[in-house]
């Protein structure tokens, strides 16, 4: 069944209930502090977050639980990753050991930690219950950075076809986060994924290569992204 579209020019945010369903994210606000507001409520069950995902969609609170696609869109591109001198030599040096899908819980509960940098933080209980359960189903995914045996970075995100969603990273020793994000991206290369969101640029993101497209562009992208079928 068709259902209405409905008019941001109104700032009218559309409510959901429980059928699993999104309004168009291109319709959702392009500026201002609701840019890439699309709905709010429902529920963070595996289906409605690989359908979010699959649209273009992520949740960015928990309390109340919003939804959004924001324009521009941060994007890694696969073969434009930057390895700067110094990561290079500590990836030579060898001092870090790195798994897959080993401690996503651990990974998560990392990069919701309180730092000096990181005062606040989105990754409350409701998103860790609602992550750790799409790892579990073998949709979302972690890189683990180890070093002497223990957890010094690592991130987390979750896939649907050929589309890496990043969601966030940690680091407890230097570089530790950007070794974890060059072999998550070694990895995705690898298995041929099309397209790594990052939904939204940082410094940080941007100086290893990191770069915005449009919103129209990450849609027309999405779209043949999530037809590949790839294996994480």
């Amino acid at each position: 069944m068709a259902r209405n579209r409905t008019d941001f020019r109104f700032n009218v945010v559309p409510l959901l209930n429980q059928s699993l369903w999104f309004p168009d994210p291109a319709l959702a606000p392009a500026s201002g502090s609701r840019n890439g507001l699309v709905a709010m409520g429902g529920d963070m069950s595996v289906p409605r977050l690989l359908l979010a995902y699959r649209s273009g969609i992520f949740p960015w609170t928990a309390d109340p639980i919003t939804w959004w696609s924001p324009d521009p869109r941060g994007i890694f591109e696969l073969d434009q990753f930057h390895v700067s001198r110094s990561l290079a030599k500590a990836l030579r040096k060898g001092a870090f050991h790195f798994t897959f899908d080993q401690a996503f819980r651990e990974v998560m509960l990392a990069c919701a930690e309180f730092t000096p940098d990181r005062p606040t933080t989105w990754i409350s209980r409701e998103f860790i219950a609602a992550y750790t359960e799409l790892s579990e189903k073998g949709h979302a995914h972690s890189v683990e950075c180890w070093e002497s045996g223990r957890l010094v970075g690592g991130v987390y995100g979750v896939a649907v076809g050929g589309l890496f969603a990043g969601e966030s990273m940690f680091h407890r020793s230097a570089n530790a986060s950007k070794l974890a994000l060059f072999q998550l991206i070694t990895r995705l290369r690898r298995q041929g994924f099309a397209l790594f969101d990052i939904q939204t640029l940082t410094p940080h993101t941007q100086r290893l290569g990191a770069t915005n497209i449009s919103r129209p562009e990450y849609l027309k992208r999405l779209s043949r992204a999530v037809q590949i079928s790839c294996q994480f």
